[in-house]
């Protein structure tokens, strides 16, 4: 089970989070970035099976401690949309980044919607990220475009999302191909948007969700634990 640290920002002061650790101390990071409920118990949880999988796990805390009750989409938009998402990945982010590459490993970053959004901007933006899992979620391409990501980049969205919708995904995808970038996957499930999220009986989908959850893995190790 993890536990709630503080951590260096990049500009100086702490930010909060939930770290899950492997058995490894010399093990691998990945940096888990939240939907836009907060750093939820489900969050936490992923940092958890992460950790018991081999890789140190750490959820920055980018609401600042509010969580946000799962009917309640409004307050969670208005948040979310409060956010300044270059500055939070530029300081917060890269800072939990650090804070498990310190320990000398690769690190790599995953997230679920607007954790995925994020995911995507710091694949493009922040050095020490070494791969990156992206759920269901796309940034503008004024803050982060396909031809701007550095590193192995694998995505999973949903045939019935209504945010991340398919078209979206399509032209992320081409751009993606006409960027010259070769080394991603984008990978598409039947399903609705959050089918990640055990805790949203709504959407989630057990198959759908393993399947994801194995490719992820998968993509971890071959990029995090290799070279």
């Amino acid at each position: 089970m993890g536990a709630s640290i503080e951590f260096a920002k990049t500009s100086g002061g702490k930010a909060r989070g939930w770290l899950a650790e492997a058995g490894d101390p010399k093990a691998p990071g990945v940096v888990v970035i939240q939907e836009w409920w907060g750093l939820q118990g489900q969050i936490k949880a992923v940092c958890d099976r992460l950790a018991a999988a081999g890789f140190h796990a750490l959820a920055p805390d980018l609401f600042d401690g509010k969580v946000i009750p799962y009917h309640d989409s409004a307050a969670a938009n208005a948040t979310m949309a409060s956010l300044d998402f270059r500055r939070s990945t530029a300081e917060e982010v890269r800072g939990a980044v650090r804070h498990l590459a310190a320990r000398g490993a690769k690190v790599g970053i995953t997230g679920f919607c607007m954790g995925g959004a994020v995911t995507v901007i710091a694949a493009a933006h922040v050095p020490e990220v070494s791969a990156a899992v992206c759920f269901y979620g796309i940034p503008p391409e004024g803050v982060a475009a396909p031809r701007d990501i550095r590193v192995p980049f694998q995505g999973h969205f949903a045939s019935l999302d209504d945010w991340c919708t398919p078209a979206v995904v399509d032209v992320f995808e081409k751009r993606l191909q006409a960027a010259g970038k070769t080394t991603f996957e984008i990978h598409r499930y039947p399903g609705h948007h959050a089918f990640m999220n055990s805790e949203r009986k709504e959407v989630y989908g057990a198959e759908q969700a393993q399947l994801a959850w194995d490719r992820m893995l998968a993509f971890f190790g071959k990029h995090l634990r290799q070279g």
